[in-house]
């Protein structure tokens, strides 16, 4: 009889918290989520992106405690949590590196919704917050960047706030808002800390919207065919969820090998020299995963244009829902769209690698044709494509496709 009251007292407790606020069921509907079968490991990344996320904000959070948003001692708090504070260094090196890690999992994440058409209806949402997550990643990892305050943090600040100058008549404006003054200083070292610290909870609440909108209509799958009947699907627990642990196990196998092998491998060795507003160095360059659109941007001889590029570069994949009107989804499906689709993905890392060089010859021709090529996709291909590709003809279901292999 004690028990039965007891677990009266459990159940009503549970309820009340459910009428007011509906997170049991929200579980429940997580462990009974149904997905398509046919999903591969390419489906992983989301998962990896939002790992990634978890380890950034609390690296993130724990480095605060220590930081000194001062020009004169960001260098050095930064060598204090490196030599002083216990695991300080793990910590450090954790978040440096995993922000390396995040733009690895989000370009392949892209590279696979480039690829299966997670762009197309009824997903244009899902793929629009995604694009919104990117932007605010790449603003994030900017001023994330600058605060070690080394020559490259500096100067990379400075040359990148300055394209702003570009834009006629507000970006004087915009640049000294930005510094906080007239020169990059203590007042805009410490409005990028406040915004760094600040963004990854802005991430989070899109990323939050981004799964709402992704669980509105399923996930896409490899076929590009949608879910017809119970039999295309499985529940995401456990199907899935031992799938993502496997996708854990790799990604923190190559976290690891960064993390204690190789620490200093994707950042640059100027920023372990104290910034000097008198010394600029002989290269400067930003993070590897700017790379690209660095080349972009020095690919057009006018400065206006180059700016207008490099942001035109990221916000033309909104526009891709509209400019890629094939009926067919998935590019398995779309033999000439395969041989494009691999030319963009080569050009792209041919666009990396020329932004890490300098802007001398034959690496600026190279960048200008690697630029109209990046463009070219999108604007002349994607749109050719949807008018005159013979696309293969899709199967029935997903369980057809699924039964064949």
């Amino acid at each position: 009889m004690k028990m039965e009251l007891e677990q009266g007292k459990k159940q009503s407790v549970k309820e009340w918290i459910e009428y007011r606020l509906p997170v049991f069921s929200f579980i429940e509907h997580l462990a009974q989520y149904r997905t398509p079968k046919n999903l591969s490991f390419a489906w992983n990344f989301g998962s990896l992106a939002g790992i990634a996320l978890v380890i950034q904000i609390i690296t993130g959070i724990v480095l605060a405690m220590h930081y000194t948003p001062h020009v004169l001692h960001a260098f050095d708090s930064v060598e204090n949590i490196m030599r002083n504070v216990n695991y300080g260094w793990l910590i450090r090196y954790s978040h440096a590196i995993g922000a390396s890690m995040f733009f690895i999992v989000i370009y392949a994440h892209i590279a696979r919704g480039l690829y299966y058409g997670s762009y197309k209806s009824p997903r244009e949402i899902v793929w629009f917050l995604g694009i919104m997550i990117f932007l605010a990643m790449m603003a994030t990892a900017f001023m994330g960047y600058v605060l070690p305050w080394g020559q490259m943090s500096f100067w990379g600040a400075t040359v990148i706030t300055n394209l702003f100058s570009a834009f006629p008549i507000v970006g004087e404006s915009i640049v000294t808002w930005l510094w906080g003054g007239f020169s990059v200083d203590n007042p805009t070292l410490n409005r990028f800390f406040a915004l760094h610290y600040l963004f990854p909870f802005i991430i989070t609440a899109i990323v939050i919207l981004h799964i709402v909108a992704l669980h509105r209509h399923g996930s896409s799958n490899p076929t590009g065919v949608e879910v017809k009947s119970a039999s295309d699907t499985i529940p995401f627990h456990p199907y899935y969820t031992v799938k993502d642990f496997f996708g854990f196990g790799v990604f923190f196998i190559l976290f690891a090998y960064f993390l204690f092998f190789n620490p200093n491998y994707l950042g640059h060795p100027d920023n372990y020299i104290p910034a000097n507003p008198l010394v600029t160095p002989p290269h400067i360059v930003p993070e590897w995963y700017f790379l690209p659109f660095y080349a972009i941007l020095r690919a057009i001889p006018n400065k206006l244009g180059g700016v207008i590029a490099m942001f035109a570069s990221v916000l033309i994949l909104a526009l891709l829902p509209w400019l890629d009107r094939s009926p067919i989804r998935s590019g398995s499906y779309r033999p000439a769209f395969k041989i494009f689709y691999w030319i963009f993905i080569i050009d792209v890392v041919i666009l990396g690698y020329i932004g890490a060089n300098p802007p001398e010859q034959p690496f600026i021709a190279i960048g200008q044709v690697a630029s109209l090529v990046y463009f070219a996709y999108f604007l002349v291909v994607l749109p050719m494509l949807s008018k005159f590709e013979q696309a293969r003809s899709l199967p029935e279901s997903i369980s057809t496709a699924y039964s064949k292999k």
